[in-house]
């Protein structure tokens, strides 16, 4: 049965994901290497560390709750006095010299849970005799032999380069629901621009543009930092698409008040342009063929061409009138069917040439409209 034009059109141009490159290639052989040090703390020195007043070994943001249930906490804790071995643990170590869990977050968290007397002992198969017993309910000497306990910790030094540890904390991220590339970004590079980023893409009206629902997995962030990122320097940009708004992160990583003024003024002015231009249909592959019907409501590549070329254009809700609007929507909607523009926004998207090619032919199209 022949396809009809929609479902043609749909063939072509419904995105599909790519797969997260592997972007440590990105960087010179030389700098590649993963420079670590290694520490056997007591839990003592541990418990210490995590309850200090400058948090000299915290749990970063993107690190998940705590979701350990007494039993397997109490199991650890058991493990523990049995002197069974832990897992390792890796650290990585801050510019200011702190050091930040990479792998461990529900071990320490259990440990600490346990010292504070937050839960009691349950579920032990080596020492029954301790259930229902918290920290400091324990006969002293036991407490004494789980201080003295030792865990082994790997600390990623922070001479390391930024996107070495990316690739090692995406390794080692193995846990039931795996971290995404902004979540793991959103801790490795955490400072006043990731921050402003986070309260940035809280904003309803963002979230809804970039179809980024209850945002469990930090969409609306990330989609926020590849805007500016190509806005500022499409022209230079280099794939992989993870490595590159790593870079960018990393570059603004202590941005200035006046810095962040900056980006929220280009952000505010475009993202008002985008609504006044397209309405519902933006970022979406509508059949202009056939009533404008939807064809995706949400293309990445789309968001790219679109909110860098208003953007770039200067374009503002104040100078978008309805004749012109209407006129650069319908070609628009012709834009899709041409066979090249389809390329940059269906196959390869993150492809170097792909990406330049869709932001300046949509610049195009709108400097013939405004």
């Amino acid at each position: 049965m022949p396809k009809t034009p929609e479902g043609a059109l749909a063939d072509k141009l419904f995105p599909s994901e790519e797969p997260h490159a592997d972007s440590i290639l990105s960087i010179p052989p030389e700098q590649r290497r993963l420079h670590t040090e290694t520490y056997d703390f007591s839990i003592a020195t541990i418990y210490d560390k995590l309850n200090s007043r400058e948090k000299s070994l915290f749990i970063p943001e993107f690190q998940r709750g705590y979701v350990w249930k007494k039993p397997q906490a109490s199991r650890l804790i058991e493990s523990l006095i049995i002197q069974c071995p832990i897992p390792v643990i890796y650290l990585s170590q801050e510019r200011d010299e702190r050091l930040s869990v990479i792998d461990g977050n529900q071990r320490l968290q259990s440990i600490r849970k346990f010292l504070n007397n937050e839960f009691e002992l349950s579920g032990l198969t080596a020492y029954p005799e301790l259930d229902g017993l918290k920290f400091e309910e324990l006969d002293p000497r036991f407490q004494r032999h789980i201080l003295n306990r030792t865990l082994r910790c790997i600390v990623i030094m922070k001479d390391t380069h930024p996107q070495v540890k990316f690739d090692v904390f995406e390794r080692l991220n193995s846990g039931a629901i795996e971290l995404s590339p902004q979540e793991l970004r959103h801790g490795i590079f955490h400072g006043p621009f990731v921050e402003w980023v986070g309260r940035t893409a809280r904003r309803e009206e963002w979230r809804r543009l970039v179809h980024a629902g209850n945002n469990k997995r930090m969409k609306a962030e990330e989609f926020l930092i590849r805007f500016l990122a190509l806005q500022t320097d499409f022209e230079h940009y280099e794939k992989p698409l993870a490595g590159y708004l790593n870079s960018f992160t990393e570059r603004n990583r202590d941005a200035s008040q006046d810095q962040l003024q900056d980006f929220l003024a280009v952000f505010d002015r475009t993202t008002a342009a985008v609504e006044a231009l397209l309405g519902g249909a933006a970022f979406a592959i509508f059949d202009v063929h056939h009533n404008n019907r939807i064809v995706s409501s949400f293309n990445a590549a789309l968001f790219d061409a679109e909110m860098v070329a208003v953007s770039r254009s200067g374009l503002t809700a104040q100078n978008i009138r309805e004749p012109n609007r209407a006129a650069f929507h319908s070609d628009l909607g012709e834009l899709f069917y041409d066979e090249e523009f389809q390329r940059t926004i269906s196959r390869a998207t993150s492809d170097e040439e792909r990406v330049r090619t869709r932001i300046t032919s949509m610049r195009q199209l709108i400097s013939q409209h405004f």
